[in-house]
Protein backbone atom coordinates (compact mmCIF):
# COMPACT_ATOMS: atom_id res chain seq x y z
CA UNK A 1 0.00 0.00 0.00
CA UNK A 2 2.56 2.47 0.98
CA UNK A 3 4.41 1.73 -2.61
CA UNK A 4 1.14 3.32 -4.41
CA UNK A 5 1.31 6.30 -2.91
CA UNK A 6 5.25 6.88 -3.78
CA UNK A 7 4.33 6.77 -7.45
CA UNK A 8 2.57 9.94 -7.47
CA UNK A 9 4.44 11.86 -4.84
CA UNK A 10 7.65 10.68 -6.47
CA UNK A 11 6.08 12.14 -9.68
CA UNK A 12 5.21 15.78 -7.70
CA UNK A 13 8.54 16.07 -6.23
CA UNK A 14 9.93 15.67 -9.47
CA UNK A 15 8.02 18.61 -11.29
CA UNK A 16 9.51 20.83 -7.61
CA UNK A 17 12.46 20.27 -8.28
CA UNK A 18 12.41 20.59 -11.95
CA UNK A 19 10.09 23.86 -11.55
CA UNK A 20 12.66 24.93 -8.66
CA UNK A 21 15.41 24.98 -11.30
CA UNK A 22 14.04 26.78 -14.20
CA UNK A 23 13.20 29.34 -11.90
CA UNK A 24 16.60 29.62 -10.25
CA UNK A 25 17.87 29.17 -14.20
CA UNK A 26 15.77 32.24 -15.26
CA UNK A 27 16.80 34.24 -12.55
CA UNK A 28 20.40 34.00 -13.44
CA UNK A 29 19.59 34.71 -16.77
CA UNK A 30 18.04 37.80 -16.25
CA UNK A 31 20.71 38.92 -13.98
CA UNK A 32 23.50 38.27 -16.32
CA UNK A 33 21.62 39.90 -19.42
CA UNK A 34 20.53 43.28 -17.37
CA UNK A 35 22.32 46.28 -16.34
CA UNK A 36 21.90 48.03 -13.06
CA UNK A 37 21.43 51.14 -11.80
CA UNK A 38 24.74 50.40 -9.52
CA UNK A 39 27.87 48.01 -10.77
CA UNK A 40 27.84 46.21 -7.53
CA UNK A 41 24.48 45.43 -7.51
CA UNK A 42 24.93 42.51 -10.62
CA UNK A 43 27.38 41.15 -8.66
CA UNK A 44 25.15 41.01 -5.34
CA UNK A 45 22.17 39.25 -7.18
CA UNK A 46 24.31 37.18 -8.61
CA UNK A 47 26.02 35.97 -5.41
CA UNK A 48 22.27 35.85 -3.78
CA UNK A 49 20.67 33.79 -6.27
CA UNK A 50 23.68 31.38 -6.19
CA UNK A 51 24.22 30.51 -2.43
CA UNK A 52 20.29 31.14 -1.65
CA UNK A 53 19.17 28.49 -4.29
CA UNK A 54 15.36 28.71 -3.89
CA UNK A 55 14.67 32.10 -1.65
CA UNK A 56 17.11 34.12 -3.56
CA UNK A 57 15.45 33.72 -6.76
CA UNK A 58 12.03 34.85 -5.11
CA UNK A 59 13.62 37.78 -3.45
CA UNK A 60 15.04 39.15 -6.88
CA UNK A 61 12.25 38.82 -8.68
CA UNK A 62 10.07 40.64 -5.76
CA UNK A 63 13.09 43.24 -4.83
CA UNK A 64 16.18 43.24 -7.44
CA UNK A 65 13.90 43.95 -11.00
CA UNK A 66 13.59 47.35 -9.60
CA UNK A 67 16.86 48.12 -9.50
CA UNK A 68 17.31 47.50 -13.58
CA UNK A 69 17.97 50.29 -15.87
CA UNK A 70 14.63 50.40 -18.17
CA UNK A 71 15.69 49.82 -21.64
CA UNK A 72 13.79 52.17 -24.06
CA UNK A 73 12.27 50.34 -27.33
Amino acid sequence: MLLRNLGPLALLMFLIVIGALIFWLLALLDILRSNFTQGINKLCWLLVVLFVPLIGPIIYFFMGRQQKIKERR
